[in-house]
This record gives C-alpha cells, sequence and structure tokens, in this order.
C-alpha cells in the first residue's frame, strides 16, 4: 500500500493544533490534487474497502459466496465483482430495504447497522423511496461542500467571519415500523455534526438558527431566511439554496411581503405569520429595533418595483460576490428569472449528486451554468459508466432511445462518449443504476469531468416517439419566447402524455403570469408541437397515430399547490424539483382541476 493511501481517502478536515490558523483550502484542494491524480487506483482500493467491510452481506452472497474475497488482492477482487455481480435497479434493493426499516438487523445489505433511511422525493411518480442514510454520507457531504467553496474562492474570495444566506429547509423526520429514523437527506445532513463543521470549514455561518431551518413550515421559514438576510445584508457573502427553485420560490414571495418584512426589521418585531413557538423566540432573539436599515431597504424597495425586480439580489446584498445552487437539469429552466433577480451577478452551479451518492464537484466555478462539468471524486462511490449510443431506429412503445455497451471503469472513459452512471456505495448499493446520462467533457489530473445530459427514462411517449426532458425543456424554452414579445412571462410547466383515448396525444400545462391573448396562446401551442424533432414524433403526427397537442394554462398558484401536496406528505423544500412530465394521479388532478384555459395545435393540419 501506499504511503498516502490514508491520505487518499480522507481530507484533513479538522483543525490544526496549536494557535496556528487552519488553512482549509489548501488542505482540501491538496487532497484532491492527489486522489484526482490517482483516480483508477483510488477506484480500485475503494471497492476493495467496500466489499471487505461488508463481506458476507445476504445481498452479496449469492454471487460472491463462494469467494474467500477477504484474501484477494485489490484488482483480482474488482475484476471478480465487475465479471459476477450483476447490474441492478432500485427495485433490486426494496427488499431489503424494507426488512431493515421493518426492523431486521441482520447484515442483509452492509455489515454495519444502518439506523437511518433517506427519502428519495419522489416528484415524477409520486413514490418516494428509502435510501440508505449513514455517517458515510453525511461525512461525503461535508467533504464535497468543503472541496467545492474552497474551488470558489479561489475564483470569488469572501470574507472570513461572513454569513451565508441559505434558503435550506429540513422536512419532519419519523421512525419506521422497525425504529429507524427516516427523513430527506438534507434533512439529516442539517441535524448532524458535519454541518456544524462546515460552517467553521468554510469560515461562512448561515443567517438563519438551527430552529428556522427545521421549522416544519416552509413559508414560514421562508420569511425568517428573509427577514434575517435582510437583517444581516451587509455582512451577506454570498446566497444559496440546494436547488434554483427554493431561491426563486423565496423572491417571488419577497416581492409579496417586503413591506411586512421592513416594518419587522424597524420595530424590531416578527409578523404574526409566524406561529411557531421556538421559530418565533429563535428570531426575535437575533433581531432588534433598525429603522435606518429598514427606510434603507423600503427605499430600495420602491426602486426595484419600477423594474420589475430586477437586480433584487445586489441591489438588497451589496456585498454578496456570487448566488450559488445546483442549476442544471430540471432546474435550468429557473435560470432566466434568478439571472433576472442577479442583473449579472455570477451564477455558480453547485456540485453533482443524487439521494444514493455524491458524484462530482464544480472545478470550475466561473463558467456559466450551461456549460459546467462536475469533476468526479473517487472517494466518494465506485463508479462505472455504461457507454450509451444514440438509437435513431424507431422504437416500439416503451422502448429506450439508446442502446449500450458493457460497463467500463471510471478509469476507461472517453472524452465526448455519452454514459450511463452506475454506483457502488458504502451504504448497501451494488452496482445500481442511476439512471442519470452524462458526457465525459474533459478531464481533472485523472478523473472525468461530467456534463449532465438528461435523465435516461423516456418522459413523453405515445407511439413510437421518444422526447426526453431535455426535449421538452428546449420546445417549452423556445415555444414561450413569443410570451416575452408582451408583459406575460411563464411562471413553470410540466406535462404528461395522455393515452386514455385514441390517438394518444401530449398535453403540456403552463402556469403564466400577466395578460396573453388567447391567439398568441393557440400560436404558442402551435408552435411546441412543430418543434419536436424526434422522427417518430414527426411520422407520427403525420400519420394521426399521435393527436394534436394540448396546451393546458393554470391559474395563478398552481404550482404553489403541487408543492404544498409534496411538502404535506412530509418533503422538504429544498429537496422539491417540479416534475418536468409526471403520471402522478394526484398532481394531474390538481393540474386538471386548476385548468382555465385549453388550445390544441394547428400543426400538421391538412
Amino acid at each position: 500500500m501506499p504511503k498516502h493511501q490514508t491520505t487518499l481517502m480522507e481530507p484533513v478536515l479538522t483543525h490544526n493544533p496549536g494557535n496556528a490558523k487552519p488553512n482549509y483550502d489548501y488542505d482540501v484542494i491538496n487532497w484532491f490534487e492527489h486522489v484526482s491524480h490517482n483516480a483508477g487506483f483510488v477506484q480500485t482500493q475503494l471497492l476493495t474497502q467496500i466489499l471487505k467491510q461488508n463481506y458476507g452481506v445476504e445481498y452479496l452472497k449469492k454471487w460472491l459466496g463462494n469467494y474467500n474475497i477477504l484474501e484477494m488482492d485489490a484488482c483480482a477482487l474488482e475484476s471478480l465483482f465487475c465479471s459476477v455481480v450483476p447490474l441492478a435497479s432500485h427495485a433490486d434493493f426494496e427488499p431489503f430495504i424494507q426488512r431493515i426499516a421493518d426492523g431486521d438487523t441482520a447484515p442483509l445489505l452492509t455489515q454495519r447497522p444502518i439506523t437511518t433511511l433517506s427519502l428519495s422525493s419522489g416528484t415524477t411518480d409520486g413514490r418516494q423511496k428509502f435510501v440508505p442514510f449513514t455517517r458515510h454520507s453525511a461525512q461525503t457531504t461535508l467533504q464535497i461542500f468543503t472541496l467545492a467553496a474552497a474551488y470558489r474562492s479561489r475564483v470569488y474570495p469572501i470574507r472570513e467571519g461572513g454569513r451565508i444566506l441559505e434558503f435550506i429547509y429540513s422536512s419532519n423526520r419519523f421512525k419506521t415500523k422497525g425504529g429507524l429514523t427516516a427523513g430527506t437527506a438534507t434533512t439529516h445532513y442539517y441535524a448532524s455534526e458535519e454541518f456544524k463543521i462546515k460552517q467553521d470549514a468554510t469560515k461562512s455561518f448561515t443567517c438563519s438558527p438551527q430552529e428556522v431551518i427545521s421549522g416544519g413550515d416552509y413559508k414560514q421559514s421562508t420569511y425568517c431566511h428573509l427577514l434575517l438576510g435582510l437583517f444581516y445584508s451587509d455582512q451577506v457573502e454570498f446566497i444559496t439554496s440546494a436547488f434554483i427553485y427554493s431561491m426563486v420560490q423565496a423572491f417571488s414571495s419577497f416581492e409579496e411581503n417586503w413591506m411586512e418584512i421592513c416594518n419587522d426589521i424597524r420595530d424590531g418585531t416578527l409578523s404574526s405569520r409566524i406561529k411557531l413557538p421556538k421559530m418565533r423566540k429563535a428570531v426575535l432573539d437575533i433581531i432588534f429595533p433598525s429603522p435606518d436599515l429598514a427606510s434603507k431597504l423600503e427605499s430600495a424597495c420602491h426602486e426595484l418595483e419600477l423594474v420589475e425586480w430586477s437586480g433584487l439580489i445586489p441591489k438588497l446584498w451589496p456585498n454578496a460576490k456570487y448566488v450559488y445552487s445546483i442549476m442544471t437539469g430540471s432546474m435550468q429552466p429557473y435560470l432566466k428569472k434568478l439571472r433576472h433577480y442577479a442583473n449579472g451577478l455570477p451564477l455558480v452551479s453547485a456540485d453533482y449528486g443524487s439521494t444514493e451518492s455524491w458524484i462530482g464537484v464544480n472545478v470550475d466555478p466561473s463558467l456559466p451554468p450551461e456549460n459546467v462539468t462536475f469533476a468526479v471524486v473517487p472517494t466518494f462511490s465506485y463508479f462505472e459508466f455504461i457507454p450509451l449510443h444514440r438509437n435513431e431506429k424507431k422504437l416500439s412503445s416503451g422502448a429506450d432511445d439508446f442502446t449500450e455497451d458493457k460497463p467500463i471503469p471510471l478509469s476507461q472513459v472517453k472524452l465526448g462518449q455519452e454514459y450511463e452512471v452506475v454506483l457502488t456505495t458504502f451504504t448497501g448499493l451494488y452496482r445500481c443504476r442511476l439512471g442519470d446520462v452524462v458526457e465525459v467533457g474533459g478531464f481533472y489530473n485523472g478523473t472525468p469531468k461530467l456534463n449532465f445530459v438528461c435523465r435516461r427514462k423516456l418522459i413523453l411517449i405515445v407511439n413510437i416517439d421518444k422526447n426526453t426532458e431535455k426535449d421538452l425543456q428546449l420546445v417549452v424554452e423556445r415555444g414561450s419566447q413569443i410570451l416575452t414579445k408582451g408583459k406575460a412571462e411563464l411562471v413553470d410547466f410540466t406535462s404528461y402524455a395522455d393515452v386514455s383515448k385514441q390517438p394518444g396525444h401530449y398535453v403540456i400545462f403552463w402556469e403564466i403570469k400577466g395578460e396573453v391573448d388567447d391567439k398568441i396562446l393557440g400560436a404558442c401551442c402551435t408552435e411546441m408541437d412543430k418543434l419536436f424533432m424526434d422522427h417518430g414524433y414527426v411520422v407520427s403526427r403525420k400519420t394521426n397515430s399521435i393527436g394534436p397537442l394540448e396546451l393546458c394554462i393554470l391559474e395563478t398558484g398552481t404550482f404553489k399547490k403541487i408543492l404544498d401536496n409534496f411538502i404535506a406528505n412530509g418533503a422538504a423544500l429544498g429537496q422539491f424539483k417540479t416534475p418536468r412530465c409526471t403520471t402522478n394521479r394526484v398532481l394531474l388532478k390538481i393540474l386538471n382541476t386548476c385548468t382555465t384555459k385549453r388550445f390544441q395545435s394547428a400543426a400538421y393540419n391538412t
């Protein structure tokens, strides 16, 4: 074993002894330089560590039970594992995870007891899934936050001891039948020791106390986040949230409630809308009357109203260096609105991960979110990549739009090739297909830099058509450009493939802010239908085996109702992602009930 193996596996995140000032940026970047240069070696050693640590668990016995893996060297064990253990989906692990949730203490997936379970968001199909969460999960979260902060500080230095306006939210945790703690991964992390360490390590402190983060009512928490963020406005170094949806939601709320917030700052009081006793006490213990600050903020808000809140962020937080959040994938449609609020302030895309594992870090924070790539951190999980090739042939209903080759290790990926990510984790997932399609956009030393492309699952399919989330986003973006000629804007959207009647057709739901003439909306509908370029869709529309696209206009606040339904089922705002396509009956009922107008495409009419 090389002398530096321990250093390769774990960065130094603890305080230096004595009075020496710790240099976290140097420590963590120096560590990542080592592991990224030696990514292939680190991955092989990591897989060996995972397998030997979990030797004899029930899930692996079927394939590895006859081998003495404790005596095997790392390369031989890696080769054996990838040849005999099959690729799996989350469904293959569900029976084992459910037994753990119900109280089975036998070593089913890991030798170390699993006492905590994370919930996936479930925003697409309405079904949340359990994923094991361990101390390793919290530690890797601390590591990636600290590593990302170090790279950001190289481009956007911040004042030590400054504040962060964080729109972060915990949901309520509960006990499973077997007594395990369950909740969202972010909830577990915000309650962990690592979250406290992160603030010391990154030298920045959140504006809001734990009582606001963990309040459980996102509307009350958002109000307090905004209030405290403005109370500390001159100290705020950057603004962040898990997903930019949360941030856009918060600033939209501010447009409505800024007068009340300013009154609270002037008088050192707290609105009666904040009803949670612990949250009220925690906020009132911090604020005090600040009439000068309130007057300054009121004047700024009056000016912002005249420009429809363009530049809200730099105007109210003049020392903020950047805005930081996950901005890729399904979050891209919110970039336009966030740029409106930021008005030139840099937008920095946060890092790449999933409920199952963190994957990559943004080492180029100066890049715009549309161009960001993520350098794989090879100590988080054992990564494999399934080479994917676009399938241009006509497909039957339900078919995939890729053909695939055998999985390859991280060290063999090629520039420009698309892959599906496969994970083997310390938390008991083995060769689990993530469903994410990524493209290798470059390399950082010896580790690949990934560009997130889309979810592999086809989200809109009726016949032989095959349209992905990315296809839908492009169609909606271009189709809604007609709205911007007036004073209207698209707030949010989703879709589904309606096959209840023949021929089936696509339905796209829009929530719009502002007044729009029906002729314009009809033109938007027809334009979107024309913009779906998939050959199977075009042929099917021309032969009427897929019917005209339908555009449904929703009443104001519909997507907030969807969010409220999501929160009411125990999830956290910070985890919410608007489903771009849904089969969830509850959400479809809300959408159809809130539809005020329907338009049918005139494209392909003969």
